[in-house]
């Protein structure tokens, strides 16, 4: 595939997207270019600057060309005579007054703190005082916002430093400039020492000069030493320029050193040696001497080469100093033996790259002519240097080359998988397109029935509204479904079956509806169908007919046949609603009239209902205010012995007092359990309790007298609730003897597996229990027996039909003659006729508790 065809195969999002890719490509190849050239730079500058200053102002151009760098100045420290010199200063604020300071000043600055520690140094005006508090320097001169120093380091030493700063916001370095920076300054010191040779060279030419001007005698002499001085000059630049072509091959680099060596000094034998990576053996790349010298590549032993590579540092050997070291050990025998017999003078410098000995240049003579001196030695020790550095810059462009190889392969790495990709974005953008589609269907519909969810169907009940208002003559309905048995279907044959039931009842009220009516399910067992384009609400009726019959038949769910039914509320849609909210609460309000009129039935809406719902809102809202405002009242209730009339204990119980009646009737705890109030309203019930306890304590009068208090189970269930009734019962052990506990039948029912890690630490405790509205619900025996009760009380419902029904008679009758045998006393609740009473004494119950009873009924403060 063409270029071009690929390339116009591709989005332009997807064209820009890759374009940020190359760039950085890009750039770090233009990046590697212009440090290349830095570095070439660098090493020419020694040639072409005509004095030290000019140096650095060209070292200045240089970092100013990878950074902003106004702001620049190199220092030296002179060890000998502990000071800081200035030899390049450019700064925007401080030019004069840095210059003008004293060393006493300048000693404690960030500068000299890079002299001292040989660390490079990132100061930010966010980063100033934490550096200051850590190292202790000062802030000399202006406050920068960035300043940025590396030092100088001539073997591993520091000589000088490097600095950038910045006054202003906009420039900012990172550590990218500090690379540059720290780059630069290793490679400034070699051109540095050139300047400064050439100038010392220069000063020496000059002082002999003055010199033959005063001795006329000496004139020739001078002259000579002149021309060679600007000979040696001269080959020392040939052997910079040299160094600097990294494009020469190294033999030959090494022979065009060695040509410039020897007119300088006696080097018509010389040889260049390198150890290998793993400092194990020496070869010998360049070699120029007489055949009996073995130039083969050799395992390291105690040869003079091998000496200098130890020593670290250039080595002039005669046949004096060779005696010596043969007696300390460093040389064998058989190295010298030839040297001490022609009287051999040899001189070798090492080849230092990245502060390792990698290799040495050596020279002798053979004994052919004058001994070397430490002239000779020091243009050595220049010489090797170079070769070294032409090693190091050899390695370092090899590692370029490398580099940029390895980039170019990987761009048409990427540029491959790039090819790649692109045959099959258009089939990945289709799939999405698809995933998109099926994404957008599954946020409008049911998972589990694949009909419209509450999302499309709010969408469509808007889109109804908003039609009926603009053309009064459609018609529109909503119909309301809810499923009875629902819960006990999924929770007796699990959620898998319940999901089957729920998938065969869309589908029955999918055939009961028209084609063009929307059917949508809301969650749960909740469906609700909006009717349109019907003649009148008996259509609607006719659907919802339907609907309840077509549940109404059994179902087969797996291998089970289940019963459901439906109650249906149905609400027309009519100008007065104005959003999707109120039609389904009126139909909401329809089907729960529905399922109060014994479900399975459809319920039409109308107004009665609305105020019905709001009337119980209200209710609730009234009920919440006035607990907040502190209204109810609590009182204590006796429940009376029937045969000598001694109270056998207090009921404590809560009211809300109604300007009308006195008290509100049975519907307190209904109202409370729908505010969300039940858990509450027991805390404080139970504290109430307590603080009687906790008076009647203080009395001689009711020292002893008890007291009963109804808990929800719910109450006692909470962890932190029963935990902290326990610690009261505990602090105050006389509580346990006085406190009766008052439990429901139908509560004792719902948390049937609970119930005994709740009653059996309350017995341990001394706590009295009661079975409170025994025989509301099952009535079980079994209750009796396997919970240690102490009393029951029986139901009001049951003691009001006591005189009226026989069988509410005979079965009062039995639960009191089984509960004496046991041992187990009967209360009768709710007690309002003397009739009853003299019943409940025949029969064998002993308390009883309500109106007729005792009307007096104490309120507590």
């Amino acid at each position: 595939m063409a270029k071009d065809d690929l390339i116009g195969e591709l989005s332009e999002s997807e064209l820009r997207a890759l374009v940020p890719r190359l760039q950085h490509l890009t750039d770090r190849y233009k990046r590697s270019e212009q440090i290349q050239k830095a570095l070439y730079h660098i090493s020419e500058l020694s040639s072409s600057v005509n004095n030290y200053e000019n140096l650095f102002s060209e070292i200045h151009n240089i970092v100013d060309g990878f950074m902003p760098a106004d702001n620049f100045f190199v220092a030296f420290y002179e060890q000998q005579d502990d000071k800081i010199q200035f030899a390049y200063f450019v700064d925007e604020q401080d030019q004069e007054t840095v210059q003008s300071l004293s060393y006493e000043q300048i000693k404690h600055g960030m500068t000299a703190h890079i002299l001292r520690s040989g660390e490079n140094l990132i100061a930010t005006k966010e980063n100033f005082d934490e550096l200051k508090e850590k190292h202790g320097f000062k802030i000399i001169g202006s406050l920068p916002v960035d300043f940025m120093g590396v030092p100088i380091l001539r073997d591993n030493k520091v000589i000088g430093a490097m600095v950038v700063q910045s006054y202003t916001d906009s420039i900012r370095y990172d550590a990218d400039d500090l690379e540059i920076l720290v780059f630069i300054s290793q490679h400034i010191v070699t051109a540095r020492d050139r300047v400064i040779q050439r100038d010392l060279t220069e000063a020496l030419i000059a002082d002999r000069t003055a010199k033959l001007v005063e001795a006329n005698k000496t004139l020739e002499e001078q002259i000579n030493e002149r021309k060679r001085m600007e000979g040696l000059q001269k080959a020392l630049f040939e052997i910079s320029e040299l160094s600097t072509n990294v494009e020469t091959d190294m033999l030959a680099f090494y022979a065009q050193i060695h040509d410039i060596l020897k007119p300088l000094i006696e080097a018509k034998n010389c040889y260049i040696a390198l150890l290998d990576k793993e400092n194990e053996n020496l070869s010998f790349p360049y070699f120029v001497g007489r055949n009996e010298d073995s130039h083969e590549t050799r395992k390291l032993t105690r040869g003079l080469s091998e000496y200098v590579i130890r020593a670290g540092e250039a080595q002039l050997i005669d046949k004096d100093k060779i005696n010596i070291l043969i007696e300390q050990g460093e040389i064998g025998r058989e190295f010298a033996s030839r040297m001490i017999d022609k009287g051999n003078s040899w001189m070798g410098a090492p080849l230092i790259v990245d502060r390792k000995v990698k290799g040495i240049m050596a020279v002798q003579t053979y004994g052919e002519g004058s001994d070397y001196t430490e002239d000779d030695l020091n243009l050595l020790r220049f010489v090797s240097r170079h070769i070294a550095t032409a090693i190091q810059r050899r390695d370092s462009a090899n590692k370029l080359v490398k580099y940029n190889q390895q980039l170019s392969a990987k761009v048409q790495e990427r540029t491959a998988e790039l090819n790649k990709s692109n045959l099959s974005l258009k089939r990945q953008i289709e799939q999405r397109k698809e995933i998109e589609l099926k994404l957008i269907y599954d946020a409008h519909h049911d998972g589990l029935t694949n009909l419209p969810n509450r999302v499309m169907f709010n969408t469509r009940l808007e889109l109804a509204i908003a039609s009926k208002k603009r053309y009064t003559e459609h018609n529109f309905a909503l119909l309301f479904i809810d499923l009875d048995r629902f819960k006990t279907i999924n929770d007796t044959l699990g959620h898998h079956s319940g999901d089957l039931f729920l998938i065969e009842v869309a589908n029955r009220i999918t055939a009961c509806k028209r084609s063009h009516d929307l059917l949508a399910r809301l969650g749960g067992d909740e469906f609700v169908v909006l009717l349109d384009n019907f003649q009148s609400l008996d259509d609607a009726e006719t659907i919802a007919r339907r609907i309840v019959e077509s549940i109404s038949m059994p179902f087969q769910v797996e291998d089970h046949e289940v019963f459901s039914g439906a109650s249906v509320g149905i609400a027309n849609i009519d100008e007065s609603y104005n959003n999707a909210d109120e039609v389904l609460r009126d139909a909401d309000a329809a089907m729960y009239q529905a399922k109060s009129l014994g479900r399975n039935r459809y319920v039409m809406f109308d107004v009665s209902m609305r105020h019905h719902l709001i009337n119980k809102i209200n209710d609730e809202h009234t009920f919440r205010k006035a607990y907040k405002a502190g209204e109810f009242q609590y009182s204590l209730t006796p429940v009376v012995s029937l045969v000598d009339q001694r109270c056998l204990y207090s009921e404590c119980q809560v009211h809300w007092p109604s300007n009308e009646d006195g008290f509100v009737p049975a519907t307190f705890w209904g109202l409370a359990d729908k505010s969300g109030l039940n858990f509450a309203i027991n805390a404080d019930l139970l504290k109430t309790t307590f603080n009687v306890l906790e008076n009647w304590q203080l009395t001689q009068e009711h020292k002893n007298n008890k007291i009963g208090v109804s808990v929800c189970i719910e109450y006692l269930l909470h962890k932190d609730s029963f935990a902290e009734l326990v610690k009261n019962i505990e602090a105050n052990p006389w509580v346990s003897e006085r406190l009766i506990l008052l439990v429901s039948e139908r509560d004792l029912i719902r948390f049937a597996k609970y119930i005994s890690t709740i009653l059996l630490p309350l017995k341990k405790l001394g706590i009295t229990l009661v079975l409170n509205n025994f025989a509301s619900q099952s009535a079980s025996l079994n209750h009796l027996f396997n919970y240690n009760f102490d009393y029951i009380r029986l139901d009001a419902q049951l003691i009001n039909k006591f005189s009226l029904s026989d069988r509410s008679y005979l079965l009062a009758k039995s639960i009191i003659n089984i509960a004496n045998d046991i041992g187990v006393g009967v209360i009768a609740h709710d007690v309002h006729d003397e009739n009853i009473v003299e019943g409940l004494t025949e029969i064998g119950c002993h308390f009883a508790q309500g109106h007729y009873v005792n009307t007096k009924k104490a309120l507590i403060a």
